[in-house]
């Protein structure tokens, strides 16, 4: 503790030596910089982080295309608004914003940026001292007065703001720089005027002021001198590419970033962003990126509830600083959700507030895309199921017809993938097509085409409530469905198939280790959907958008479903706030040997669950085993079985505890190795496998290999999980081997079904068919594989003839029946989809 006292008072006596240095410097009418200190000492440490003065990342003159490049920034500038400085009723300052502020500009600080502030607020502070010392003075002049303490009605006088501006400017600063201390920054106040900006002299000075105390890791504060400031002109905003009028600090945030060359420009106000109409009209849209040509396309509304400037102002200036290459986002500095990180978020390059750019991309933005997709998947629902059968059908044809594309693709991202070393081999595994993987997807498509026939508007309850008063429940599709997916190419086909199966919309999010391959199966799913006229139904996002900006988009997509690592799938769950996520962000799959278990039943079980597909998700991660098969041959075999196959094993503490030399313990028991390795633990019975599932598993996939009947029965009734098997390998819990649809025999009378299927799957009788879109370990609406009845909801119908709800009062004429009705009934004048 000394130490640390010592060395924050050594910091603080550079400082304050290097501050009189460089005063002194400049009160002498001598170039700061030539002063010693400063030009002999390349490393200093004015805060607890070490300041290099390196130079921009890039060089300027041309401002950033995308969000994702404002990480680069260096310079930054952040203007806070008089709305996010100042509280509500206009009289005093917002304290607990402007310290999560500070915090923030302190944190990039001390990541080795260069910050600056254009603050407003000087005016409010003013005036809550103004106010103070002024009903103070009346209070004690009445009483003088009066000769008395009751005090009478007292009106204060209207407050001139240059006087409020000129009483609150000290007590601003005092409190800036008191919250900066806390985190070891110090601060300048500068106050300007527009004649410093007219005056070339001036101009250069202050530049020179600003570049100085930024070399020192000095956080300059920055604000309009309005105890002298004239007001403003009208008309005279902007007058050119070099010039622009500072009347707000909208307009002198803009100034001072071009002068500076600062790479991005933060202004923070009390809306989310640029609209397309005013915030708060019906059809008002948050705009995610502004281009200079898009003037045309927004309707500005009212200004903030205090400062002078409005969104036109501020989207002038804004475009005024694009223009001389510096970024621009617009942000809600005032959210009480989002304004301790609205400022690192910004520049992390997540989509926050409205970002001005001067590259238009060639595509359209995600947020059209999801309105695109929503629009063709209403059409792709009222196709007839036939129409979608057809559409599958094709896109599994084109999967085999164009297999030399795809595999062309696929092999510029194996290439890739292996070049770059990012991948593991499990990874790798799922990237990799081949032709027999095409040709099995193809049947796979094939066979979700017969599942569709009845799936969207299919009657699921029918209830005569009164006569002629006729309520039906039917299935439909959930709506917009966000699909993530990392080095599964394969996924993207038979999702797409699952969609317009069940007439969902369709946003695919692939990774980029697979572009090459998503990019050419992505093209064949749009030529499959245009036979209909219906291509939009499906979109590929291949634009620079992050997972969890996509998550943000709770108003256009109705179900984000991840298909991924267990990182990924716990990330979008995090990000997904007001979104649904249907998946498991861990596979922890066990399989339990009972002492009573069939020595086959066991070998062929574990090497199936564990070997046969080691980076899926149904995949063996933990075998469990009765303590008394310890030393027995059954227990030898397993352990020379997974040898033979190359399994690395993990010893739990249980097991470890038997062994004098044990293979090295598991760190964790609930660990998904999704590779050629498991950990062993032991039990002592099969109620404590079912308490260490529950503790460790992830509810997923569960299995039990035992010949006792009433063991098996009691593990699959107390167990909670997904699934849960007896005697079966845990890779069974897949939507394809469960035949998710349903059974159904093979008489149709489209001949364009027969068309899609080769002669012997026609010559079976029952077919049980099905794919999944995930596995769910969520419960609610799915749990377990979700194949297309968990992309379906249902809505109700009701059909009456001018009924109302008084008719069923005490004084109504009619009586309700609550009838069940055959569902396969067809109601008179309607045709049934049964």
């Amino acid at each position: 503790m000394y130490l640390q006292k010592m060395f924050s008072c050594s910091q603080f006596l550079a400082r304050t030596n290097a501050m009189q240095t460089f005063i002194r410097a400049a009160s002498q009418g001598k170039n700061p910089s030539s002063s010693p200190f400063l030009t002999l000492h390349a490393v200093r440490q004015w805060s607890n982080v070490p300041f290099f003065t390196v130079p921009l990342a890039r060089a300027h003159g041309k401002s950033f295309a995308h969000r994702s490049e404002l990480r680069q920034a260096k310079r930054i500038v952040v203007k806070l608004g008089s709305a996010v400085v100042t509280r509500g009723d206009e009289c005093g300052l917002a304290l607990g914003r402007l310290a999560s502020i500070v915090e923030q500009v302190a944190v990039l600080q001390n990541q080795c940026r260069e910050m600056m502030i254009v603050t407003s607020g000087a005016v409010a502070f003013g005036k809550q001292r103004l106010r103070h010392e002024i009903l103070l003075s009346q209070s004690v002049r009445q009483a003088l007065h009066s000769g008395q303490n009751q005090l009478k009605d007292m009106s204060l006088p209207v407050l001139e703001a240059r006087a409020c501006a000129a009483a609150g400017q000290s007590g601003l600063m005092a409190l800036y720089e008191a919250m900066f201390t806390q985190y070891s920054t110090c601060t300048a106040q500068i106050l300007v005027t527009n004649l410093d900006f007219h005056d070339d002299q001036k101009r250069r000075n202050l530049n020179s002021t600003l570049h100085e105390l930024l070399r020192m890791n000095i956080v300059p504060i920055i604000n309009t001198n309005d105890a002298v400031v004239p007001p403003p002109e009208p008309n005279s905003d902007l007058q050119g590419v070099n010039v622009i009028s500072i009347k707000d600090n909208d307009s002198l945030a803009a100034r001072l970033a071009v002068e500076m060359r600062a790479d991005l420009l933060i202004a923070l106000s009390d809306v989310e962003g640029l609209y397309d109409s005013p915030p708060g009209s019906d059809d008002a849209k948050l705009l995610d990126t502004f281009y200079p040509g898009d003037q045309h396309s927004i309707t500005y509304g009212t200004k903030s509830r205090v400062g002078i400037g409005g969104m036109e102002a501020k989207v002038k200036a804004a475009l005024w600083a694009l223009q001389g290459g510096t970024s621009v986002v617009i942000a809600n500095g005032t959210h009480p959700k989002v304004t301790g990180h609205v400022i690192t978020d910004i520049v992390e390059g997540k989509k926050v507030g409205t970002f001005f750019s001067e590259v238009k991309p060639a595509g359209p933005t995600v947020e059209q895309q999801t309105e695109m997709a929503r629009s063709a998947g209403r059409t792709l629902a009222s196709l007839e199921s036939e129409q979608r059968s057809d559409i599958i059908c094709t896109l599994a044809d084109l999967l085999t017809e164009r297999k030399d594309e795809i595999l062309s693709a696929n092999k510029k991202d194996m290439e890739h993938a292996v070049s770059t070393g990012r991948l593991s081999p499990a990874m790798l595994k799922r990237l990799s097509l081949s032709s027999s993987k095409l040709n099995s997807l193809s049947i796979g498509l094939r066979q979700i085409a017969v599942s569709s026939q009845d799936s969207v508007g299919r009657v699921l309850r029918r209830t005569r409530v009164a006569n002629k008063l006729e309520l039906e429940q039917i299935t439909v599709p959930i709506g917009v469905l966000l699909v993530i997916f990392e080095s599964r190419p394969d996924c993207l086909p038979q999702v797409s198939a699952l969609a317009i199966a069940s007439g969902n919309a369709l946003l695919l999010k692939g990774g980029k280790e697979a572009a090459n391959t998503n990019r050419i199966l992505h093209e064949l799913a749009q030529e499959a959907l245009s036979i209909h006229g219906v291509n939009d139904a499906i979109q590929l996002v291949s634009t620079r958008e992050e997972v969890e900006d996509l998550c943000r988009l709770e108003k256009m997509i109705d179900l984000i479903i991840p298909r991924g690592s267990s990182q990924l799938v716990r990330d979008i769950q995090r990000a997904a706030k007001s979104i649904p996520v249907l998946g498991h962000s861990e596979g922890i799959c066990h399989v339990y040997v009972d002492h009573e278990a069939s020595v086959d039943k066991a070998i062929k079980i574990i090497r199936d669950s564990k070997c046969d597909y080691p980076a899926a998700c149904n995949a063996m991660e933990t075998l469990l085993v009765h303590r008394d098969l310890l030393r027995t041959p059954l227990f030898d075999q397993i352990i020379d079985m997974m040898r033979t196959e190359h399994v690395k094993i993990h010893a739990g503490p249980k097991f470890a505890s038997y062994l004098t030399f044990s293979p090295s313990e598991v760190k964790s028991l609930r660990t998904e190795y999704g590779d050629l390795e498991c950990c062993i633990e032991v039990v002592d019975s099969m109620l404590e496998a079912v308490d260490h599932i529950h503790k460790y598993g992830s509810s997923h996939t569960d299995v039990i290999v035992t010949e006792n009947e009433d063991t098996a029965e009691q593990f699959l009734q107390q167990l909670d999980s997904a699934c849960v098997f007896w005697n079966a390998s845990s890779r069974f819990a897949d939507g394809y081997r469960f035949g998710l649809g349903r059974c159904l025999f093979l008489f149709f009378s489209s001949t364009n079904l027969f068309k899609c299927f080769p002669f012997n799957l026609i010559m079976t009788l029952w077919c049980f068919v099905g794919a999944e879109v995930g596995i769910s370990t969520a419960r609610i609406h799915a749990r377990g594989p979700v194949g297309l009845e968990g992309l379906l909801t249902t809505k109700w119908v009701l059909r009456g003839e001018g009924h109302t709800a008084a008719d069923f009062s005490e004084q109504g004429s009619m009586t309700y029946l609550h009838e069940n009705l055959p569902v396969a009934q067809v109601l008179p004048g309607r045709r049934t989809t049964s």
